[in-house]
């Protein structure tokens, strides 16, 4: 128990006497004076209501009164009894409900508005009043508490200020605004009150709620962020050659510097052709802001993948997420940072750079934070649509553009023949300030410059090695490319006898790169040991290139990419979770020349290889749930095989089938399945270990599909081939057998089943989860799942809190996690741990909001946050839920009306068949 003497008691009394702002002590003195609720009573009977109707007033009262009284011992228990602290509450009661009297026209109101807020705080059962309280009880306690009383006092401020009805109605929006807000902020602080309430709770109770303490701590800790942590994170640098420009800085400084007393957004959008100096004029409003924002924010928008890796580097910069983590988890990075923008106090300016496409983008636009964006884009559209103001950059005319190349090449007092020269070079190569800084670093040079295009002469002047890395860096990605890529894929490529063998040899591929960078043809990240180019360089160094070295190049590439990928098609294994960080390295330069591929019509002479390292990288794509990328990738590499009869084809349609089950697309899976099991079959005879992961999968489609029997049966069959060929992957046989076995309502048979998986013969939690695998979270479920229905609800919660911790470390914010999240709701639900469970599910919508196949995962999730909301008497907001739901369900089934159900069980039957039986 603590004193009266508490700081946060201290913190939310000096609150209230600055909210009340009071000159002299009357109004304040008079408030201690109010005593007890009981004193309070009996001076609402002397108040001089309007129309006469105080006994009706005290009625009315008299629920909210009880509330009070009951939030109020609470906050007596965190505090010790202290007078002052509930006096507080009754006497600016009692003065709000004198100064209501006086004033015509705002008593019913003000009475409803006190009966409202009531319904906000915190609930509680009669035996939690004697929880243990620590100090992340109390300080939610106290939150709420400040939150009342100072409104309270401003309410108090507001009839003070407006003492008659012609002053009060002018006031009285604003005033109920005010209350809007409070109630929002009572409503979000009295859940995590009523979190910290059953956290207290199952504390007393360790042994049954362990690992659900462990997880409602390991998500506060996660959702307690440092708003105030400041930083500057902008890979690239700015160009100190920088000229002129200063019209459109000054509108982006018109349009984006902070301003004080702002709660709007600002945005701005330059926009133009490449080459104009989009990327260098915010880079260099960015560089030159400094000290007017607190935090400044840079990502390359030209990609979904580059995106992601963005958003995923500003978050360990914000310390949002930890450097060494497993996961590779972009989109909980995407989350946390848009979390971050929408709650700090903070200045800060968000740069979306190359933002062509507002598709790709979009969902990482913080709509309902405050602060500044800057989108850089040659797309006129996406300007117009989501900037509030745009710039329409153009190329330097002859005039500016001479004194650019004058400047620029040293000459500080030029001839009039210099300035001639300067001005046909300028009208050349179209006032472009980027050509025109590469024109200046030859003329320094001492030159000749008689040349068509200033790439002619860039590229001209390269010859050798740093040539041959220049035109192996058009086909990567080149906002970062990773200096420990060009050092070990080639290696792993074997390349040491051909012409790009220097990559070898790191001494050698320094002294490329150094030739570059004095020629200003790359960047480097000296701290990071990222390369980037330009776009249009790469361009121009793809239009010198013949068709044979073009293919040379695409080829060298594709098999250095394969450096990154696992081999998932020549023989059965599971997943590859060691490799994801070569995997991640590799991603953007795959979606790179899948582009190049399109754009520059090239066809390799290695398609075999080209679509089997698709296929290896669609399969990480697979193990990570990231199918918005895969889906599409996956096309391409089908495209590529030529031979439809060959087992890479068969994996590749496999896993084309894989991607469709997770998405709950059944019959286009069993479509694919089926066609892999015919080709293997036909290449392999019956007896091979291929031939049982294909009845594996056909017996997993079947389960989801309801067709047990059949399922059973290509189990079966599995299970006998993987026994007879000593395979090593004979647990994942196990483990779908006892899912289906489950779902034929058979639990013990399930369990029986699922302890013959070799890896899990011991049977403890470490048995489960000590590989890393994420497959495994995946038993940890199922064997939940087997508990729950044998009636052990606390074993099950037990192992589904640890699954569900796994998945969130190992895969971050995506279906699966979003799968567990429901998973643990359910059971906490069971045990009316409501407020818990209603935080596990606003996890599971926030998170299922930000993807695309999330849809009956919110669907599932809202409908059952209905049904926890109502039964904590929270009608509106259950009807809100339900609305959303319902709207879900809809959508994905075609436009159909949501039937009336006959009862909550066949709703909740509907609304869990909109998500997978068993999502691994």
């Amino acid at each position: 128990m603590y004193s009266q003497h508490s700081p946060f008691w201290d913190k939310a009394l000096t609150r209230f006497q600055d909210e009340l702002e009071v000159e002299d002590a009357d109004d304040y003195q008079a408030i201690l004076e109010a005593g007890t609720l009981e004193q309070l009573v009996e001076q609402i009977g002397s108040i001089e209501v309007p129309y006469g109707k105080n006994k009706t007033v005290l009625n009315r009262l008299d629920p909210t009164l009880k509330f009070l009284n009951d939030f109020s011992a609470i906050i007596a228990v965190s505090f010790g009894v202290d007078a002052k602290m509930t006096a507080l509450v009754w006497g600016s009661i009692r003065l709000i409900l004198s100064l209501a009297s006086s004033t015509k026209g705002s008593f019913q109101e003000i009475v409803d508005i006190l009966e409202e807020l009531s319904w906000t705080l915190p609930r509680f059962r009669r035996y939690e009043k004697t929880l243990p309280i620590d100090d992340e009880f109390e300080s939610a306690l106290v939150d709420v508490y400040t939150e009342v009383i100072c409104f309270y006092a401003r309410t108090i401020r507001f009839y003070r200020n407006n003492p008659n009805g012609l002053l009060l109605r002018n006031s009285w929006p604003a005033f109920r605004e005010d209350f809007s807000k409070t109630t929002q902020r009572i409503k979000r602080l009295s859940s995590d009150v009523e979190v910290e309430a059953e956290t207290a709770r199952m504390k007393m109770e360790q042994n049954t709620y362990a690992e659900v303490v462990d997880l409602m701590k390991n998500m506060k800790v996660d959702k307690a962020k440092n708003y105030d942590q400041s930083c500057y994170h902008v890979p690239l640098s700015s160009n100190p050659r920088f000229h002129g420009r200063l019209e459109v800085i000054q509108k982006i400084i018109e349009a984006l510097d902070p301003q004080d007393q702002t709660e709007e957004q600002r945005s701005f959008a330059l926009w133009g052709m490449g080459g104009v100096g989009k990327t260098q004029i915010a880079l260099r409003y960015a560089s030159s802001s400094r000290r007017k924002y607190d935090t400044i924010l840079w990502v390359s928008a030209a990609s979904s993948v580059q995106i992601s890796q963005s958003f995923r580097d500003i978050a360990c910069d914000l310390e949002l997420i930890k450097v060494d983590e497993q996961t590779e988890d972009t989109m909980g990075a995407v989350l946390k940072v848009k979390d971050w923008l929408l709650k700090t106090d903070q200045k800060w300016l968000l740069v979306l750079d190359n933002a062509d496409d507002a598709a790709v983008f979009k969902h990482v636009w913080p709509f309902h934070a405050v602060g500044s964006v800057l989108l850089t884009s040659r797309n006129p559209n996406v300007a117009f649509d989501l900037a509030k103001g745009n710039f329409n950059v153009e190329p330097f005319d002859d005039t500016e553009g001479s004194q650019m190349l004058l400047k620029l090449s040293g000459i500080e007092k030029p001839s009039d023949s210099n300035q001639d020269s300067a001005q046909a070079i300028t009208h050349t190569l179209g006032g472009l300030p980027l050509a025109l800084d590469q024109i200046a670093g030859f003329i320094q040079q001492h030159y000749e410059h008689t040349i068509s295009t200033v790439w002619e002469m860039s590229l001209n002047n390269l010859e050798g090695q740093p040539r041959t890395l220049l035109e192996l860096l058009a086909f990567l990605s080149p906002d970062k490319i990773d200096e420990v890529f060009l050092k070990e894929a080639p290696r792993a490529a074997l390349v040491a006898e051909t012409e790009f063998g220097f990559l070898t040899d790191e001494m050698d591929l320094l002294d490329a790169e150094e030739a570059l960078l004095q020629s200003t043809l790359i960047n480097k990240s000296s701290e990071a040991g990222f390369l980037s180019v330009h776009r249009l360089l790469q361009a121009a160094v793809m239009r010198k290139l013949t068709s044979e070295a073009k293919v040379r190049y695409f080829d060298a590439v594709i098999g250095f990419l394969c450096w990154g990928f696992p081999d998932t098609f020549s023989k059965d294994i599971g997943h590859q979770h060691q490799s994801w960080g070569k995997c991640e390295i590799c991603l953007p330069h795959v979606d790179h020349i899948i582009k190049f591929e399109e754009r520059y019509s090239i066809s390799s002479s290695k398609t075999e290889t080209y679509a089997q390292m698709l296929l290896r990288c669609c399969w990480y794509l697979y193990e990570r749930e990231n199918y918005g990328i895969a889906r599409p990738w996956i096309q391409v590499a089908l495209r590529n095989l030529e031979e439809k009869s060959t087992l890479a084809f068969a994996s590749a349609v496999e896993l084309q089938g894989l991607i469709e089950m997770d998405l709950n697309n059944q019959a286009s899976a069993l479509d694919s399945f089926t066609r892999a099991l015919n080709i293997r079959t036909a290449l392999l005879g019956p007896d091979d270990p291929f031939i049982a992961a294909s009845l594996n999968t056909l017996g997993i489609v079947h389960t989801e599909l309801g067709n047990l029997a059949e399922a059973h049966s290509y189990h079966e069959k599995g299970i006998d081939i993987r026994l007879r060929t000593n395979s090593d992957r004979i647990g994942n046989s196990y483990s779908n057998m006892s899912s289906l076995l489950l779902r034929m309502d058979k639990a013990d048979e399930a369990e029986e089943m699922l302890k013959r998986c070799p890896s899990l013969k011991d049977f403890t939690d470490d048995t489960f989860l000590n590989t890393g695998n994420p497959r495994f979270a995946g038993d940890m479920v199922l064997l939940a799942r087997i508990r729950q229905r044998q009636g052990h609800d606390y074993e099950a919660l037990r192992l589904a809190t640890k699954a569900l911790g796994f998945r969130q470390k190992i895969l971050g914010n995506q279906l699966k996690t979003c799968d567990s999240l429901h998973q643990v709701a359910e059971l906490l639900r069971k045990r009316s741990d409501l407020a818990s469970t209603v935080n596990l599910l606003n996890e599971c919508i926030t998170i299922s909001e930000s993807l695309a196949e999330g849809e009956g995962q919110q669907a599932r999730a809202l409908y059952k946050l209905s049904l926890v909301l109502r039964e904590q008497g929270r009608t509106e907001q259950s009807k809100v839920a339900l609305q959303k739901a319902a709207s879900l369900r809809r959508k994905l089934q075609g436009g159909a009306e949501v039937p009336e159900y006959e009862s909550e069980a066949e709703a909740e039957r509907e609304y869990d068949g909109l998500n997978l039986w068993m999502l691994w």
